[in-house]
C-alpha cells in the first residue's frame, strides 16, 4: 500500500482546526435543540468520525442510528444514482433528526437521502455537514451546520477514503492525483 505522503497535495485542514470547529457545531447544536433529544442519524462510512467527535459536544441527550448509501463509481465521482445499502434501525417518526454527514458535493446523495427520510415523517430534518464543496453543486440541498467549505479538489482523511483506506487520518488533506498508484484491492 502506498504511503499517502507519496500522494499529498497539502493538508487543507489540520486536527486542530477539525476539533475546534466541531467542538463549535455541537455547541451550536446543543443550544438549538434544547429540550429537543436530536436523533443523529450517521451516513456510513465516511461520517462515522465526524460522528463520534460531534457527539462528544452535544450536550443535550440523543441517540444515534446509521444508513450506508452508494453513489460513487469507479470515477471517484457521484454517479447521481444513489443506493440505500444500510437502512435505519429505528422508527424516526415525529422525531427531530439530524442527518450527519461528511461532504456534500453535487447534492445528489443528500437530496436522495433527505428525500427517503421524509417519508418517514420526522418531526424536523436538518443537516449537519463537515465539509461542503459548493462548486460542484448539481442539486440544491440544506445545510443547517456546516463545518468548512472547500474548493473542488480530491480530499481524503479523517473519514475519508481513497480507495477505502486512509480514514483513519486525523486531518484533512488534498490528492495529488498524478502521483497516486491505486492498487487492486483484496
Amino acid at each position: 500500500m502506498q504511503d499517502y505522503r507519496e500522494f499529498l497535495d497539502e493538508i487543507l485542514i489540520s486536527e486542530a482546526e477539525l476539533q475546534q470547529r466541531i467542538a463549535e457545531l455541537g455547541e451550536q447544536i446543543s443550544k438549538d435543540y434544547q429540550g429537543d433529544n436530536p436523533h443523529l442519524i450517521c451516513i456510513l462510512r465516511g461520517g462515522i468520525l465526524f460522528l463520534t467527535d460531534l457527539m462528544r459536544h452535544i450536550r443535550v441527550p440523543n441517540t444515534i442510528d446509521f444508513m450506508a448509501v452508494s453513489s460513487y463509481g469507479v470515477e471517484r465521482q457521484s454517479t447521481g444514482q444513489v443506493r440505500i445499502t444500510l437502512d435505519l434501525k429505528d422508527d424516526i417518526q415525529d422525531r427531530n433528526v439530524l442527518l450527519v454527514e461528511d461532504i456534500v458535493d453535487s447534492g445528489y446523495t443528500i437530496a436522495s437521502v433527505l428525500s427517503f427520510l421524509n417519508m418517514r415523517h420526522p418531526k424536523t430534518l436538518k443537516v449537519c455537514a463537515l465539509l461542503d464543496k459548493p462548486e460542484r453543486r448539481e442539486v440544491d440541498v440544506p445545510i443547517h451546520y456546516l463545518g468548512f467549505t472547500i474548493p473542488n479538489k480530491f480530499v481524503f482523511g479523517y473519514g475519508l477514503d481513497m480507495d477505502e483506506y486512509y480514514r483513519n487520518l486525523p486531518f484533512i488533506a488534498t490528492v495529488d492525483l498524478d502521483r497516486y498508484q491505486p492498487e487492486n484491492k483484496h
